[in-house]
């Protein structure tokens, strides 16, 4: 059985429409691209879909509540949920420093978590009572 998969590449800044057609686990045919990269693309969207992950995960003792983090690396499409529900249970504490690893496997993808920023810790209220 075929079927047709319409996509716009974003390998490169051209942004092609493609058309692909697939039987089973083999695509029959692409047209639309014009280059390489976008029939590697195509076939990496159908049979293997990966993404960067954004989040926010919750700071202790923070100059702000929330630290914004992401997947240092793409990772399998179906595995965004579980990933977003682990970042949703953390906290970690501050002082954090841009690209520290937050956490090394996030929802056993083999892909670390890392800060998108850096984030003090909370100052100090100097206000006497």
């Amino acid at each position: 059985m075929t079927e047709t998969h319409e996509l716009i590449c974003i390998a490169c800044p051209v942004g092609c429409r493609v058309k692909a057609i697939t039987q089973g686990d083999k695509i029959v045919s692409i047209e639309g691209n014009q280059c390489k990269r976008g029939e590697v693309y195509v076939k990496d969207e159908i049979f293997r879909p990966t993404r960067v992950v954004t989040g926010t995960v919750r700071v202790r003792g923070g100059a702000l509540p929330v630290l914004p983090v992401k997947t240092e690396e793409p990772v399998p499409k179906p595995s965004i949920p579980a990933i977003l529900k682990e970042w949703s249970q953390l906290v970690v504490t501050a002082p954090i420093q841009f690209h520290q690893v937050i956490v090394a496997d996030v929802a056993g993808t083999g892909v670390a978590a890392i800060a998108s920023r850096p984030l003090s810790k909370q100052k100090a209220d100097n206000k006497t009572a």
